[in-house]
């Protein structure tokens, strides 16, 4: 069977860095518990619909002590607009209760240990560690699985292949962003249903045997939108 092609890892994630020179997570947050929280209930959802919801909840509760407190019957109130809230509101308030009773409000530092809170799976776990403590993980969810697969940079048929596939295949420079540039370029230019390949900075190196080829919106340019402190706080 004949070997697939490689790309050029270098120059595709050159290219994505010159389109995004400063990409960083869409989720509004305040400090790591935060983020994490925002993770947890983004998971089957979108970033704006977590953004839409989780400024009342953090002004309330922003540390592990404050939601432990708040509990889980006000937490569901403040996230019933997002999918699998009954869920979500449980795990969130058990992972607080754990974080005060077994980490002393503090948020794990490695993936192992974080996967080990309620609702916090892999995927939650790297973006966690690469967004609060600057780690070079990467968080593969169904923006990334799509472009690692459809570029050819990593393909694979779990998130799990196409993660390692990733850690492979990108130089360590670009390894920090690696996770932000791969979801806005799969979240705003390699769509789904109809990608804008006129329009992608990475058209000729990828892969993809169903480019298209006509017309289409130019791409939204994502802006950086990283809030460390929800609006008004």
């Amino acid at each position: 069977m004949a070997r697939r092609p490689k790309i050029d890892a270098d120059e595709f994630y050159r290219r994505l860095s010159r389109s995004i020179p400063e990409p960083e997570t869409e989720l509004v947050y305040k400090n790591p518990f935060t983020l994490l929280v925002a993770v947890v209930l983004s998971a089957q959802a979108t970033d704006a619909g977590v953004n839409r919801a989780t400024p009342a909840l953090f002004a309330a509760a922003d540390t592990p002590e404050k939601m432990m407190k708040l509990g889980e019957a006000k937490i569901r109130n403040f996230i019933k607009t997002i999918g699998l809230f009954n869920t979500k509101a449980k795990n969130v308030a058990a992972l607080s209760r754990i974080l005060v009773e077994q980490f002393g409000g503090e948020i794990p530092r490695d993936r192992d240990t974080l996967q080990t809170l309620p609702g916090v799976g892999r995927k939650t776990a790297n973006v966690v560690m690469n967004v609060a403590f600057g780690e070079p993980t990467i968080a593969v969810d169904t923006h990334i699985f799509r472009v690692g697969n459809r570029t050819g940079i990593a393909p694979g048929k779990t998130p799990l292949a196409v993660e390692l596939g990733l850690e492979k295949a990108t130089p360590e420079k670009w390894k920090q962003h690696a996770h932000h540039w791969l979801i806005l370029h799969g979240r705003y230019t390699c769509v789904a249903r109809k990608p804008k390949c006129p329009d992608c900075v990475v058209n000729d190196l990828c892969l993809f045997k169903g480019k298209t080829t006509l017309g289409g919106d130019s791409p939204v340019k994502p802006v950086a939108r990283l809030k460390k402190k929800s609006p008004g706080a």
